[in-house]
């Protein structure tokens, strides 16, 4: 395809913007809200995607990674999204921005917004849903930084929370690095380079559809702008031997999950992390997934089909 056809056939798929076009079958109906919130004298968006039919008890919040907000996980393009997936399974989805990300108030030093202020927000949050559902627990997924939030958080306020899910979590330290400026600088390939690629450098489109690959990057853009806070640095860019969730704090069962080609994973620390955890809790690994395996072919309904089969027992 030429890259003036190509460029026209992204521009009516951004334009159609509907799943009852491009998916497999079309939506039930779902209902979008927004619920105010404020903390530190900060707003945070916070918001719930349902069922006319969902089960009110059923309530999952979805916590973003270290550069670009909640958006990431309701890509609307054919049966992606993993907000209308489970929303079709009958949860309320819940996802918030942490404080500086998305659609959540600025903030003034990049910095700020570590893994413990996130957990804050996160905390807030909880309050919230608890609050406007009626239920004293929800369930819980973090994805890549989201497991350092989540972790810490499950920690702190376990009584918050009845299942907890660590998608791609970072158990260790990504090595020291000199921590550069407070607020990191939003670019395409930035926000597509966890994408897998095949030797000669180009994306796999075995693996990822390429018109999603473009959908998301211009998603990251249009929803975290030019930069993001890199509050995440201080914690993360710690020797490799430094533990980033502290397993043995978490008292509810979690799902560990991941992909064997997500390079930010350490094995040995996995190896031994359902000793950690409490009864009913499990480790999955994805033969050939990636750090974004929720967006790739030959893996997303896998992973989707994991994360239920643990919710649901």
């Amino acid at each position: 395809m030429g890259t003036v056809l190509y460029a026209l056939y992204l521009i009516i798929l951004i334009a159609a913007g509907s799943c009852t076009v491009f998916g497999e079958s079309p939506d039930p109906i779902l209902s979008y809200e927004v619920y105010p919130l404020v903390r530190n004298d900060i707003s945070l968006h916070l918001d719930c995607v349902k069922t006319e039919n969902a089960d009110s008890s059923g309530n999952i919040l979805l916590l973003h990674g270290s550069s670009y907000s909640s958006y990431e996980f309701d890509i609307d393009y054919q049966d992606y999204s993993l907000v209308r997936f489970l929303a079709r399974e009958g949860y309320a989805v819940w996802r918030l921005d942490i404080a500086g990300y998305g659609r959540s108030g600025s903030v003034e030093d990049g910095f700020m917004p570590d893994t413990a202020y996130a957990a804050e927000d996160i905390n807030a949050a909880a309050e919230e849903i608890v609050r406007i559902s009626g239920q004293e627990k929800i369930d819980l997924l973090g994805w890549s930084w989201g497991t350092m939030t989540a972790g810490l958080f499950a920690g702190r306020h376990p009584e918050h929370i009845r299942k907890l899910i660590l998608y791609a979590p970072i158990l260790s330290g990504l090595g020291e690095q000199k921590l550069g400026e407070p607020f990191s600088r939003n670019t395409w390939e930035g926000a597509a380079e966890d994408f897998q690629k095949k030797n000669d450098g180009t994306f796999d489109e075995e693996i990822t559809d390429p018109v999603l690959i473009e959908l998301f990057c211009s998603s990251c853009w249009h929803y975290d702008g030019d930069s993001s806070p890199r509050g995440w640095c201080r914690d993360a860019f710690v020797d490799e031997k430094t533990r980033l969730i502290d397993l043995e704090k978490i008292t509810v069962p979690t799902l560990l999950i991941y992909g064997s080609h997500d390079p930010y994973m350490d094995r040995d620390a996995l190896s031994g992390a359902l000793e950690m955890l409490p009864d009913g809790s499990e480790l999955r690994e994805i033969e050939g997934g990636s750090h974004i395996m929720m967006y790739e072919k030959p893996y997303y309904k896998e992973f989707r089909k994991r994360i239920t089969d643990f919710l649901n027992k």
